[in-house]
């Protein structure tokens, strides 16, 4: 009977199970977040101030006239930011925000393909439905498309600034992050990278088109003042609601003003060694971890010790998240993805039974996530450098990147791309 083999047990290679479990599943996860989900919206609605403030500003009235003492969603946008999102208002409120969601996920479904060729990975690969799977079962994704946020088109401005910053496309580079720029400054540090190897030119358009947007917006605003007088002051301030930063964690839970001073001083200390080690070690030899790790180093920082980090900012995280794929990867250990888990999952944690500890769990997750995910990238380069000091070797240069011998280079053949190919 073993000649019958191949009809009853027919192989098939996990590269095509993988696609063919994924695609239906995430197709439908996509259908659920925005048509379901994304339509019927929550207790937040992002869109609502933003919508108001396009009409106001179409129609000449003020746009930061609004009471910034509640807890309801303000409108924080410059006036460059309102200039590009007039259009919005040309239309209904109820069909342009069900418009803004489609596009959001279009833009999603483009950023699952172009970090999927960032990475050296096809659009054919089980790569592509596994990386859309994750980014539809986050809660950043979901609460972007639920809140109606801007977040999915800087998600995009970041990989086309990291995708061009590596073709060496310079003036084009800057054009992707100030774009986003102009409407919020979310991806603003990451303006030191191009900075570090002094290539100006993406500076010059990345501060460039803001600059120029808002000196077109000014004029034609009722109130342009009222965003330096009024706005800008409180995205100084750190609340205490829909704030995961660690001032804003603090400032809900009582914590002395003293460790919270600490916990930002020991983050930004972190940051700081990380970035040295990764711009010494691994801008020469593998640019695109370089400038991935460096990316996600910097944002995940700025989240924790700025005054306000929202949890669905961590979709900015996922180029960091796909480095997984490459050698030498900071996110190659398991604390790594318990803080992935923690800032990207969309479990609730809200108990019945246990109400403390579930309400406990849920308010200090993203906190939490944010900074086990910097502690385990930290330790992971430590580590890496105590051993190179130990072994004599921390003055010279060495490719992280590479496998260290035929073993290791077995192990790593799992579907990455090959160090020449991520690049």
């Amino acid at each position: 009977m073993a000649f019958l083999d191949r009809y009853l047990y027919p192989q098939m290679p996990a590269q095509r199970i993988i696609p063919m479990v994924l695609w239906p599943i995430t197709l439908m996860m996509i259908f659920q977040r925005s048509v379901i989900l994304g339509v019927n919206g929550d207790r937040t609605d992002d869109f609502k101030p933003v919508y108001n403030a396009a009409l106001a500003f179409l129609n000449r009235r003020a746009v930061y006239g609004e009471n910034l003492n509640t807890v309801d969603p303000h409108y924080l946008y410059p006036p460059s930011g309102t200039l590009l999102m007039s259009p919005l208002a040309v239309i209904d409120p109820e069909r342009s925000r069900w418009l803004f969601i489609a596009v959001s996920v279009v833009v999603l479904i483009l950023c699952a393909y172009l970090i999927t060729r960032l990475f050296g990975f096809g659009a054919t690969t089980w790569v592509m439905p596994t990386v859309l799977f994750f980014f539809f079962s986050t809660e950043t994704v979901a609460h972007t498309l639920i809140f109606t946020n801007f977040n999915a088109f800087v998600l995009l401005g970041l990989l086309g600034f990291l995708m061009l910053m590596l073709h060496r496309q310079d003036w084009w580079a800057g054009v992707p992050i100030g774009l986003t720029l102009a409407v919020k400054p979310v991806l603003a540090p990451l303006l030191l990278l191009p900075l570090l190897v002094g290539r100006w030119r993406i500076l010059v358009t990345a501060i460039g088109i803001p600059v120029v947007l808002n000196l077109v917006a000014w004029p034609v605003s009722a109130d342009p003042m009222s965003f330096i007088t009024r706005t800008v002051p409180y995205l100084g301030e750190t609340r205490d609601y829909y704030n995961s930063s660690i001032g804003g964690n603090g400032a809900y839970f009582g914590v002395a003003d003293w460790l919270v001073l600490l916990l930002r001083i020991a983050f930004t200390l972190m940051a700081v060694f990380a970035l040295w080690f990764l711009y010494r070690y691994y801008r020469r030899t593998n640019e695109l971890l370089w400038l991935a790790t460096s990316s996600g180093v910097l944002l995940c920082t700025t989240f924790l010790v700025s005054s306000l980090g929202q949890g669905y900012y961590s979709m900015l995280l996922f180029p960091l998240l796909m480095t997984v794929f490459i050698p030498g990867s900071p996110m190659r250990n398991w604390p790594a993805w318990l803080g992935v888990y923690g800032c990207f999952t969309f479990d609730a944690f809200y108990s019945v039974r246990w109400d403390a500890l579930g309400r406990q769990l849920e308010y200090n997750k993203v906190t939490w996530g944010w900074s086990l995910l910097m502690i385990a990238v930290f330790c992971s380069l430590l580590f890496r450098y105590l051993d190179m000091r130990r072994d004599g070797v921390a003055g010279g240069w060495r490719d992280f990147s590479a496998p260290e011998s035929p073993a290791d280079d077995q192990r790593e053949q799992v579907g990455a791309p090959t160090p020449s190919a991520a690049r």
